[in-house]
């Protein structure tokens, strides 16, 4: 096997096209055209003299020749990246872009007075927001600053726990004016629940607060939190929702004031290198200031 060429966008090609399993989705990946990604991996065959791929029924299969090149595009990957990380690192002033990634309820909720707030005081910022229920990877400089609901654990990725929302369990008082208000656990599980489809998280924390139930036990379920705020707000059933919100609503009250629901934990993350950015540590402390402090949430989706 002859030396392959060390250009950085072939090999990227290569690596994308591996972990994606087909051209098409390598090249959504990469934002490329799916002919440009064919055209990449035939200029490394040539070069290599030898296929890279097989094709299989579930798509295309990397050859041993590809395997043993995966951990070197991994590699120089990881130090591309780490050069952009750096480049951005140096920006020493204010203007530009930042780029924050959050849930879809946070983005919708909470987040535009914030922004609203930071762009009055600092025009010269922009910022681009990606609601998104789906974690970015900061090192891949996917977002700038991502606001999560847990302790981020990258390597590389610096963290500030900024404030606990409190949660609320909450009905649309038209069902609730038709069904009743519990005033016990026991009337509580006699209601209808809004729960998520796939995700187990509602059944974890009920089972935390001592209440067993199965999927089975709520009538409508949707994982898109956005959407199932809003079944909430339709009367479908009760549903939790951060207090900030849900108190807001004219459209729900809070209920079961005796079940203690956990708060939610706000950290904010960012990519270590990026730390040093001057804008980019002007918005994070404009996103602490503003998860601190109190807010008028965004208008509910009506």
């Amino acid at each position: 096997m002859t030396n392959p060429p060390a250009d950085w966008t072939l090999l990227r090609s290569l690596l994308a096209v591996a972990e994606a399993g087909s051209l098409s989705a390598a090249a959504r990946e990469l934002g490329l055209s799916q002919p440009t990604l064919g055209r990449h991996v035939h200029a490394l065959e040539a070069s290599l003299g030898q296929p890279l791929f097989t094709r299989a029924s579930d798509g295309l299969q990397p050859t041993q020749a590809t395997l043993s090149l995966l951990p070197h595009a991994r590699a120089m990957r990881e130090a591309a990246e780490r050069l952009a990380l750096a480049a951005a690192a140096q920006g020493a002033g204010l203007a530009g872009a930042v780029r924050i990634s959050a849930s879809r309820i946070v983005s919708h909720h909470l987040l535009p007075p914030i922004v609203a707030r930071l762009r009055a005081a600092h025009p010269e910022i922009e910022i681009d927001l990606t609601a998104s229920d789906t974690s970015d990877n900061l090192m891949f400089r996917e977002a700038d600053i991502a606001v999560r609901m847990y302790r981020p654990t990258e390597h590389e990725v610096a963290a500030r726990h900024v404030t606990d929302l409190p949660l609320g369990l909450y009905g649309a008082r038209s069902y609730l004016d038709r069904a009743g208000r519990p005033e016990s656990i026991e009337a509580l599980m006699q209601l209808a629940w809004v729960g998520f489809d796939r995700s187990d998280l509602i059944l974890r924390t009920m089972a935390s607060q001592g209440i067993k139930v199965d999927r089975s036990f709520f009538g409508t379920r949707c994982d898109d939190q956005v959407v199932y705020w809003n079944l909430v707000r339709a009367g479908c059933g009760l549903g939790g929702m951060q207090t900030r919100v849900g108190d807001a609503d004219p459209l729900v009250e809070r209920v079961a004031a005796f079940v203690d629901l956990p708060a939610m934990p706000i950290w904010l993350a960012v990519a270590e290198p990026l730390r040093a950015n001057p804008r980019v540590r002007l918005v994070l402390d404009a996103l602490a200031a503003g998860f601190r402090a109190p807010l008028d949430p965004a208008p509910a989706i009506g």
